[in-house]
């Protein structure tokens, strides 16, 4: 549905706080209203050492991780694998001067990883949140390299849906909700359920950044679900074009 101010379609955005703003204007730029619904809140580990000792890369899965590894350390002078090219972006703008793009998902930067650096030249360190999606460590230990993980940060699941994203689903004012892990989408379907607004969801479309992502966010029903191509913020916002997505 539209939202009844603007007559624009109204989203649901629950990527974190960082996160929902750069994305709100890419959405608004294609003609959408956009209610921020952060399911995630970022917070960092205290008390984490961060020992870059004899590391020849260090490997990145997400734009929160860059946030607490540069928070974490002044080098930046280290190779850094990254993602995707948002993730690869962000560490760009903080400063690091070697950034490669896996353009894809986990699979994907193990496979950069492995075409970019030699097992004998050191260890990789993966820089990630408490819970990980995937498991970098493992195959990178198969593909022969020495290969640690280091959480920076903590993604604590919101334990409810805020006010105003409950009135909006009762009231029918949103036309779909925009998902880019499957820790988020897991989240969204548990709080819906609590808050017995599961059926709302009937008469929205849920885009969802990958199949894995779509596989949660389908334990409650939907009038559709949309993945993106491939799994990046380009191509989600590709879904979502001024008119096809909107009727």
């Amino acid at each position: 549905m539209a939202d009844a101010g603007t007559e624009r379609p109204m989203l649901l955005l629950t990527r974190p706080a960082e996160e929902a703003a750069s994305l709100g204007e890419a959405l608004a730029a294609r003609g959408y209203a956009c209610l921020n619904e952060p399911l995630l809140i970022i917070e960092p580990l205290a008390g984490v050492t961060l020992d870059l000792t004899g590391v020849q890369a260090i490997c990145v899965t997400s734009r929160n991780g860059v946030r607490a590894l540069a928070a974490a350390t002044v080098e930046r002078r280290l190779p850094l694998l990254a993602v995707g090219d948002s993730t690869a972006a962000l560490a760009r703008a903080a400063g690091f001067a070697v950034v490669s793009s896996a353009a894809g998902d986990v699979a994907a930067l193990g496979a950069l990883a492995a075409s970019t650096c030699r097992p004998g030249d050191g260890p990789l360190l993966h820089v990630s949140g408490r819970a990980a999606a995937g498991d970098l460590v493992l195959d990178l230990t198969a593909r022969g390299f020495a290969c640690r993980r280091v959480a920076l940060y903590e993604a604590r699941a919101a334990e409810a849906l805020s006010p105003a994203a409950a009135l909006a689903l009762s009231q029918g004012r949103l036309s779909g909700a925009v998902f880019f892990s499957p820790r988020t989408a897991a989240t969204f379907v548990r709080l819906v359920e609590a808050a017995a607004l599961a059926a709302a969801c009937g008469g929205l479309v849920a885009y969802c950044l990958s199949p894995a992502v779509a596989r949660l966010a389908a334990r409650v029903p939907w009038r559709r679900i949309a993945v993106a191509a491939r799994p990046n913020q380009a191509a989600l916002l590709a879904l979502l074009s001024d008119r096809g997505e909107k009727a």
